[in-house]
């Protein structure tokens, strides 16, 4: 079966969730956990007009100790269910590729992940790892997106309005 199961985490409600569900099916076939978060660094330009002293390396080094603490608390969840756990954090300008290569240099034969599920203009603008990952990976994908809204039920003999 699977043997070293790949978890990106973002530190959001979703990663977390898709972890938990990664830590349990672990559990389940006896296999390893690799906990990773990639920080996103920006892309820097100077600018001679105006310029301000700041240095880009201060925004990698807080980016990469917010990823470190996002694997570490996979990794904690994992070995508090009894599932062996790696964390690794790294700085990439390109999350799919990092976390490809992730899974390529631990030898994860699968990935979980979460997807936030965005659509429309949201999905354009912000991109989606998770699509990138499904095309680029190199071993299966298990995308796990949160519940759907529940929408209001009413009775069927009741009018929409409310009283009868």
């Amino acid at each position: 079966m699977y043997r070293h199961i790949l978890v990106p985490t973002d530190g959001s409600p979703v990663a977390i969730q898709a972890a938990d569900a990664a830590i349990d099916f672990a559990r389940a076939c006896g296999s390893d956990i690799v906990a990773l978060s990639v920080a996103v660094t920006e892309p820097v330009f100077q600018a001679f007009e105006g310029a301000v002293a700041w240095d880009p390396r201060l925004q990698a080094e807080q980016l990469l100790r917010q990823a470190q603490e996002y694997a570490g608390a996979v990794a904690t969840r994992a070995r508090t269910a009894g599932v062996p756990c790696t964390t690794v954090a790294s700085c990439a300008l390109d999350p799919v590729a990092a976390i490809a290569d992730a899974a390529r240099e631990h030898g994860c034969d699968l990935i979980v992940m979460g997807s936030h599920g965005r659509r429309g203009l949201s999905r354009l603008l912000a991109g989606s790892v998770t699509q990138g990952v499904l095309a680029y990976a190199p071993a299966p994908v298990m995308v796990l997106r949160p519940p759907l809204p529940q929408r209001e039920t009413r009775p069927a003999s009741q009018p929409a309005g409310g009283a009868a």
